[in-house]
């Protein structure tokens, strides 16, 4: 591959937690740990911050990330999807001439985002007939064995695997959204981030965490601890 971007999507609206992708993790703007892996696996032309929010913009610049043009009015809303994102930005580049072989979506709340797991993802892209690559990590517990609440009573979704054995059940996996590559080729076709063929890059339940609430920062803030002292 010739050329590769890095587009980190980073909207200044946030309901759950306010100011979210500036949010201090560990003393640092959440968003500067993505930067920092973008920039130091050394796998981009460019590394570029996709924002509608000036204090970002200015945040993203000082930490070394391009913020060539600011996202539009259409893409800011609650509503505007990551894929809806990232097309822009590459029909932007395209527009001035600048065509990338592939690119990847690094979300600017993934501070366990490495240059190392960059790197190994860009090998399993690179070395594959693969659209895409996306992180994964497996359910804790068998999906099959799922309960649902109808009426104010537990229900199975399978009753079926009511009484199978736990290894004997089929592993389940989901995406733990820090990041995505991908060939753009093929997205800007098909306008979707899971290709055709999009194989796993598969991480523990320790190096992800969804940040969706202050619980769920405290959380993600004592797995870094642990995980890097």
């Amino acid at each position: 591959m010739s050329s590769c971007i890095a587009i980190i999507p980073a909207r200044g609206g946030s309901k759950r937690i306010p100011k979210k992708n500036t949010k201090e993790f560990l003393g640092q703007p959440v968003i500067k740990y993505s930067i920092d892996a973008a920039l130091d696996c050394q796998l981009f032309e460019e590394v570029m911050v996709s924002t509608d929010d000036q204090e970002i913009a200015e945040m993203s610049k000082k930490f070394g990330a391009m913020v060539p043009f600011m996202r539009s009015e259409k893409n800011a809303d609650d509503y505007a999807t990551t894929a809806e994102v990232l097309l822009e930005v590459l029909r932007k580049y395209l527009q001035a001439g600048k065509f990338f072989s592939a690119a990847c979506c690094i979300y600017p709340t993934a501070p366990f985002v490495t240059a190392k797991k960059l790197k190994d993802a860009f090998i399993l892209l690179n070395e594959s007939d693969a659209d895409s690559v996306i992180p994964v990590v497996k359910f804790s517990y068998p999906i099959q064995r799922a309960f649902k609440i109808e009426s104010g009573e537990l229900k199975r979704f399978w009753p079926e695997y009511g009484k199978s054995r736990s290894q004997d059940l089929e592993p389940a996996y989901h995406d733990v959204g820090q990041f995505y590559w991908f060939k753009t080729e093929q997205f800007l076709k098909r306008g979707s981030l899971k290709g055709d063929r999009t194989i796993p890059f598969i991480v523990t339940e320790l190096e992800m965490q969804d940040l969706d609430n202050e619980e769920d920062w405290n959380v993600a803030e004592f797995k870094y601890r642990f995980l890097h002292h």
